[in-house]
């Protein structure tokens, strides 16, 4: 907890508004952005595409069994 609450500190300090950053974004900036956004978006529709079918056997309902039922059907 004292970890989270420092790393907030460094945090809050380092990221003052109040200040300006002399910094220069180049134009392929935006191209690594997108390129990050979308990568990232592929990499959570790769992973839906694995989890589907655990997703949606959960919702689904199969019957049961004979073998695993207590009771035997009458003849």
């Amino acid at each position: 907890m004292a970890n989270l609450a420092l790393f907030s500190v460094v945090f809050v300090a380092a990221s003052d508004p109040g200040r300006m950053a002399h910094a220069y974004l180049d134009p392929g900036t935006g191209g690594i952005i997108l390129q990050m956004l979308l990568g990232g978006a592929a990499g959570v529709m790769v992973v839906a595409k694995l989890y589907w079918h655990q997703f949606t056997s959960f919702f689904r309902r199969t019957p049961e069994p004979l073998e695993s039922r207590s009771e035997v059907p009458p003849e």
